[in-house]
């Protein structure tokens, strides 16, 4: 099981291979920093998943996903400053038994995420 994220890009219909991510773990105000990466050309993090299911452990965590980076990467001209620059998803683990999937669909002007299986 574990936990596992990916991201598409909704202005280009691809994967958003090359995004930065940072993975941290949470409690309260507090945030630790735990991974940070470039999303592989599927947009998916490169090394798997972010935590197997032996290392996944109940609690909150935030996903930090460059999204005016990416875009301006991929040559499109952003406002300045950009609409979304980093989008941020605090999100929590009850049960390790089970996957949690974080897709985010993203395009300069909007996100939407779920948890997926």
């Amino acid at each position: 099981m574990g936990l596992s994220t990916h991201v598409l890009d909704t202005m280009h219909g691809t994967p958003a291979g090359g995004m930065q991510v940072k993975l941290y773990t949470t409690r309260g105000d507090e945030a630790v920093l735990v991974n940070s990466f470039a999303l592989n050309p599927d947009g998916r993090n490169p090394d798997g998943l972010l935590y197997d299911s032996a290392s996944l452990r109940p609690g909150t965590y935030r996903l930090v996903f460059d999204v005016a980076g990416y875009f301006k990467a991929r040559g499109v001209a952003l406002p300045e400053p950009p609409f979304l620059n980093q989008v941020t998803l605090d999100f929590g683990v009850a049960d390790t038994r089970q996957h949690y999937h974080v897709p985010l669909l993203v395009s300069p002007w909007s996100y939407s995420t779920y948890r997926g299986s």
